[in-house]
């Protein structure tokens, strides 16, 4: 395989400038799902990895959804092949081997179906001793982030009204877009706050929505998005530093940072509770273990803590998608016309719809007749 490549350590924002055809080369320990399937929307024709995309601690899902989509992926090449190319450098992926210029430049591991099959088998009998540390550390940090969490973020004042109404919090988790879709009547009929989390808000406009508020660190979010109008939030760590604020300053939009622990689809959910919202709606959450370990944490305490204080008014909208699909209306012609049968025939005998269809029918050969 021949390409030019683009080179990122974060996949997240390398999905982002990916351009279709390149060979995406990643610095990505257990590639997650969401991070393969930017590359695989974004157009990757091939992915080169510097570290290892299978290491067998958890089932992590990319390798796979890649495998699906077709695109081949070569791993733990070693990360010296940061060193050796730059953006835009033409390779070929020979086997094993990545060439430039017909020199070998790494050399990694080519990743097959059965090689897949086998390491998830391996990560499944490493399950147990996971979840023990999982369920630890969530613990552990519930009891630091309880008081924050449980007690009142400083958020600013929102340009929109949210008390009594739904909000629907929109993140780039997996299933997004089928649920996104599913829900299209409820949002087109409700006319519910509208918050993309990061690069959820590109997900909201792909789908033809525009978002009233986009929260997050800023890092996966497109600048467009940035500039559609929203209100920003950037989220801050617990000590006030904010790491989207340098690109929010250079784009020269207003924001407000607010501190807080936990994840940014956590604060999106708090901002709305705190806000009054009567029911809010969650497109691609982060829900279980594997989902968290993806993300790169430990443990999910704030996303504990965050549905403990919901409670009641949060619906996760995840997997609606497959447990309602909307049929064609064509399906349903042969019901209908089923039940028109009947109808009629009791139209046709009983008096006086006998004479009016009696009298249609008639005009009806008339109308031949002249033709």
């Amino acid at each position: 395989m021949r390409g030019r490549v683009r080179l990122g350590r974060r996949t997240k924002e390398l999905a982002a400038k990916l351009q279709p055809q390149e060979i995406a080369v990643i610095a990505h320990e257990d590639l997650d799902a969401v991070g393969a399937a930017g590359l695989v929307e974004a157009g990757a024709v091939a992915v080169i990895n510097a570290f290892s995309s299978l290491t067998c601690r958890y089932p992590n899902l990319g390798p796979r959804l890649l495998h699906n989509c077709g695109v081949p992926l070569l791993d733990n090449v070693g990360e010296a092949i940061f060193d050796r190319l730059q953006d835009g450098d033409v390779v070929v992926i020979d086997g094993r081997k990545v060439l430039r210029n017909g020199q070998v430049i790494a050399v990694g591991t080519v990743v097959t179906k059965h090689m897949i099959e086998m390491r998830e088998s391996f990560a499944q009998l490493n399950l147990p001793a996971e979840l023990e540390r999982f369920v630890s550390n969530t613990l552990e940090y519930a009891s630091r982030e309880k008081d924050v969490i449980l007690g009142q973020i400083q958020f600013p004042p929102l340009r929109i009204q949210c008390r009594g109404k739904t909000v629907v919090v929109v993140v780039r988790g997996m299933g997004y877009r089928e649920d996104l879709e599913v829900l299209a009547p409820f949002i087109q009929e409700a006319g519910p706050i509208l918050v993309g989390v990061d690069g959820g808000a590109d997900a909201l406009l792909q789908a033809g929505y525009k978002p009233h508020i986009i929260i997050g660190d800023m890092d996966s979010v497109t600048d467009s998005a940035l500039r559609c109008g929203a209100q920003l939030i950037a989220h801050a760590y617990p000590e006030g530093r904010c790491p989207g604020a340098q690109r929010l300053d250079s784009l020269g939009l207003q924001f407000h940072a607010v501190p807080a622990p936990g994840t940014s689809e956590d604060l999106a959910l708090l901002l709305a509770h705190d806000n009054g919202a009567e029911l809010i709606v969650l497109v691609g959450s982060h829900s279980n273990m594997i989902d968290f370990l993806e993300k790169g944490r430990a443990g999910m305490a704030s996303t504990f803590l965050t549905r403990l204080k919901i409670g009641p008014i949060l619906l996760d909208a995840k997997k609606m998608s497959e447990l309602y699909r909307p049929t064609s209306a064509y399906g349903a012609l042969p019901v209908v016309l089923a039940a028109l049968i009947p109808i009629l025939i009791f139209m046709g005998l009983a008096s006086p719809w006998r004479h009016y269809l009696r009298l249609f029918w008639l005009q009806l050969r008339l109308i031949a007749g002249w033709l």
